[in-house]
Order: C-alpha cells, then sequence, then structure tokens
C-alpha cells in the first residue's frame, strides 16, 4: 500500500468518477480513496483523489478554483444541458452573430448568481437532484453565487463555440452554456468538457489510469499541501500542541485553511484563524 499521497488523474471520457476510484483502490492497495469534485462521463481531465489519510484533504481541495476547457453547441437544448440529454428543442443560428455570441458571455464573466443544471449532485429534500430527474420529476434548483474569474473565447464557429473558463469550485460549465443559449434564444449544450486544473494540479501533472498502471505516480501528502494552501512553518513547541490537536496562539497570515509543517519539514495539520487562536480543522499525524 502507498503512503497517504494525492493521485492527479486524467480521465479517459465514458467513466465515471466513482469508476476511477476503484481502479486506484487496486492500484493503490486500500479501499480508503475518495476524489475531489466530480467528473461527468462525458468530460476528461483532472480528477485529484486521496490515498489513505490524504483523503481529509479532498474537501478542502473541492473549494479551490478550478480551470476547463468547453465546447458549446448553439440551436438546440437538452434535458441535461449536454450532449448526453435528449434533445427537447431547436432553432436555427443563422441570425446569430458572432459579436453577439462574445458580448453575452463577456456577461458571465464576475460573481454571478447561476442556477445549476438540473442534472447535478445537488441534493433536493434529501434526494440528488439527478435522481429525480431521471424518475421524471420536474426538479427547480435556486441560483447559487459563483465567481467566473476568467471566460476566454478561442472560437465561434456556429453552430460550435470553443471557451475556456477559470471559476470559482460550484459553478457549472453545463449551465454556462445553457444560459448563453436561453441569452441568445436558440438554445444551447455542452458538447465537450474537459477539466485542465484543479487548484495548483494541472494537465502537466495528471496522468491517465494506463499510465499510473505501468508507473503509480502519486503526489506526496506533504508536497500536496504545500501546493494548495498557505504553508506556517512552526517551532517544536508548536508542532508538539499541534500533535496534541491543541491550539495555537497564533495569527495566521490570511484567512482560510493554512499547512502547518514541523521544524523537520514534516506536514502535521491544516488550521484555520478563529478569532486569537489558530485551530485545526483536519490533523494528519
Amino acid at each position: 500500500m502507498v503512503d497517504p499521497a494525492l493521485v492527479v488523474v486524467d480521465k479517459s471520457p465514458g467513466m465515471t468518477s466513482h469508476d476511477v476510484v476503484a481502479r486506484v483502490r487496486r492500484l493503490a492497495g486500500t479501499r480508503k480513496v475518495g476524489h475531489a469534485g466530480t467528473l461527468d462521463p462525458m468530460a476528461t481531465g483532472v480528477l485529484v483523489l486521496g490515498v489513505d489519510r490524504a483523503t481529509r484533504l479532498l474537501g478542502h481541495l473541492m473549494l479551490t478554483e478550478k480551470a476547463y476547457d468547453a465546447t458549446i453547441r448553439l440551436g438546440a437544448s437538452t434535458t441535461t444541458d449536454d450532449a448526453e440529454g435528449e434533445v427537447v428543442a431547436t432553432h436555427a443560428t443563422d441570425g446569430v452573430r458572432e459579436d453577439d455570441v462574445r458580448a453575452e458571455l463577456a456577461r458571465f464573466v464576475g460573481d454571478i448568481d447561476q442556477v445549476p443544471t438540473a442534472v447535478s449532485a445537488i441534493k433536493v429534500d434529501g434526494q440528488r437532484a439527478y435522481a429525480r430527474v431521471r424518475a421524471g420529476e420536474q426538479v427547480e434548483l435556486k441560483a447559487r453565487p459563483v465567481t467566473i474569474h476568467e471566460l476566454v473565447v478561442h472560437e465561434v464557429a456556429l453552430p460550435d463555440v470553443r471557451i475556456s473558463v477559470r471559476c470559482s469550485s460550484g459553478t457549472y460549465i453545463r449551465a454556462i452554456a445553457r444560459d448563453l443559449g436561453a441569452a441568445l434564444g436558440v438554445g444551447g449544450h455542452l458538447t465537450a468538457l474537459r477539466r485542465t486544473a484543479v487548484g495548483s494540479f494541472d494537465l502537466s501533472r495528471a496522468r491517465t489510469l494506463d499510465e499510473l498502471g505501468e508507473s503509480f505516480d502519486v503526489v506526496p501528502i506533504a508536497e500536496a499541501a504545500r501546493a494548495s494552501f498557505p504553508v506556517v512553518e512552526l517551532t517544536e513547541e508548536q508542532a508538539a500542541d499541534v500533535r496534541f490537536g491543541r491550539a495555537l496562539a497564533l495569527m495566521l497570515p490570511g484567512e482560510g485553511p493554512h499547512a502547518v509543517f514541523d521544524p523537520e519539514g514534516g506536514f502535521l495539520a491544516l488550521y484555520e484563524q478563529r478569532g486569537e487562536q489558530a485551530k485545526a480543522v483536519a490533523v494528519f499525524v
């Protein structure tokens, strides 16, 4: 069994995130494997998994920024807002101008309220929205605040539009396709999606499952923590307190989780500022 670590997978199309977890469990020789942020079967690209104690990092990694390459097809709306759903309406795109497409996409940049796609993992009265949709229910989800940090339009070759998006966690790229189509009055859905980064982990660090089968390349937990969170180096006395889960009389330099390390460079825990003290949110020793 490998030591606690992250595994950065370049997911192939057609696989569920659970399929990837099952394969990595076999490669790692442990059932304690989880993933940070689901990718739809149609989607490819970066899927970050945790092995053993590194699974405790995943909930915090899920909150980090993500990046995607996507292709939107205008002129057709589907039940799932992507190519896997049934087409429910079609419209000609002859009257759509490239300038209109670019102008509407520019409106998405910044802090926006986005209605998630109905076929999502969001729970409605205790049941996943996608399960309710598959059961034939009409699901109405409330808009949620998300941030689109950057949206680059690479090509408008109607009916297709190729874009790259850098966004906050919780953003649905399928919803951007749906909303763009609605704004232009012709409908739209996603035909291709590739996640290019989760936080600091991008495609350059990712490996396909076949590659991992030949060489099980992992990111040691200490390296993953340094790459993903602000770092605080502790004295030995402070490190001893952390090992017992005690609060630290310390003002952390910023908001959110900080990775704390002992004097020898060993990763100990994630701490957050709580009033006048720093307190543990996850301990790894």
